[in-house]
């Protein structure tokens, strides 16, 4: 990965889509969909029709169903968990280098499924989705938290026959759900990988994720929810640009990017006479690419359910539900994880009577890291499914 980024297209210059969701009558790719049988229930008390789950799938199932593995991405990720790039798909799989042939996640063994979560904007049910009027749901998407996740996935294994996932593995926003999937369906999870999460959010981490959203509710563009066919035609790319910016600091390490970009100028641009750092071009560059594949609505949904995330909610507390997880464990924490810091995972691994491996993973990249230090997550992945 270069230092910086040459690039000047940048997300306040007029140039970025109203959302960067996926909508009906672009490319499937290779996803595949369910429709909920009924509403779902959430937990607020509200119900809401129509949900779709966008999925995608590696191997095949066993007759019984014992090698189903579900994968639950974070909070930007999607169903594309393995493959290219490329139509219907605008990113690469998220863990291709951990899925395929003679892999941790080998498909000739385990069958895979891998949902694009409730609330998403790749294809599953959120506010870039049709509501049953036809109309984007934009501010009319009720609050989701974690659990609503968790149930519509359920919901999902249901159509998919999958009475016992073999494991659920998931990484940041992706293991606080596989969390909530062993408290509330114990009996459907055989084994339990979590990485980079916590028990509960954090303080800090609602300050964090607050700010991100009060940058995207800000830009004029964002028109309380119902940008999608706004009059003027704009979206609040800029405040999720600046939510990107703000996001990607707590995903990375200060190290890490002092090491990369220092103070210097970005090549070209003189900062003192109103030019860019490397540093601020980098960022930009992490900004476009967002808007230009993710939707803002989304994105204030599942940060906002992330904000929410409890597994002691109405349930005695945060020890009390881990101690009533009877469901064998990993967990693994990052060295320089500042967003979820590694005491967390510590404190977790204690807390959970079954946890039978904790391993810290070495990474100089920060929270990103159960994501790009695939040696060391695969060696996780494969002693969790061994």
């Amino acid at each position: 990965m270069s230092t910086a980024c040459s690039d000047r297209t940048r997300p306040d210059s007029g140039q970025a889509p109203v959302t960067g969701a996926w909508l009906p009558g672009q490319p499937e790719g290779r996803r595949s969909w369910c429709v909920l049988p009924e509403p779902l229930k959430l937990e607020s008390g509200e119900t809401l029709p129509d949900v779709a789950l966008a999925y995608e799938t590696w191997g095949t199932p066993a007759p019984d169903g014992s090698n189903a593995v579900l994968l639950l991405h974070a909070l930007t990720g999607d169903s594309h968990a393995a493959g290219r790039a490329g139509p219907g798909h605008p990113t690469p799989g998220w863990w291709d280098a951990c899925i395929g042939a003679g892999r941790a996640l080998d498909p000739a063994r385990w069958f895979l499924v891998v949902p694009n979560a409730l609330g998403g904007c790749q294809g599953s049910t959120g506010p870039s989705s049709p509501a049953p009027d036809g109309r984007a749901w934009g501010s009319r998407f009720p609050a989701v938290t974690l659990r609503d996740l968790a149930a519509a996935e359920a919901a999902l294994a249901d159509a998919l026959g999958i009475q016992r996932w073999a494991a659920v593995i998931g990484g940041s926003m992706g293991g606080m759900r596989a969390l909530e999937w062993a408290a509330v369906h114990p009996q459907r999870v055989a084994r339990l990988g979590l990485l980079a999460c916590s028990a509960a959010a954090s303080a800090d981490q609602i300050a964090f994720s607050s700010a991100q959203v009060h940058a995207i509710t800000a830009d004029p563009g964002w028109h309380g929810g119902d940008y999608y066919d706004a009059p003027d035609g704009r979206g609040p790319h800029r405040g999720l640009g600046v939510a990107r910016r703000i996001a990607h600091l707590t995903y990375r390490n200060a190290l890490e990017l002092d090491e990369r970009f220092a103070a210097r100028a970005q090549h070209g641009e003189d900062p003192l006479t109103g030019g860019r750092y490397a540093v601020e071009s980098y960022l930009d560059h992490q900004a476009d690419k967002l808007v230009r594949r993710f939707d803002a609505g989304s994105y204030v949904t599942l940060t906002r359910a992330m904000n929410s995330h409890d597994v002691g909610r109405d349930r005695n507390g945060v020890r009390a539900a881990l101690a009533r997880i009877r469901v064998p464990t990993a967990v693994a924490g990052i060295t320089t994880d500042r967003l979820f810091p590694l005491w967390q995972q510590r404190e977790l691994a204690d807390a959970l009577p079954d946890c039978a491996q904790f391993r810290v993973i070495s990474s100089g990249q920060g929270h990103d890291g159960f994501l790009t230090e695939t040696e060391q997550v695969s060696a996780f992945l494969a002693d969790l499914l061994a």
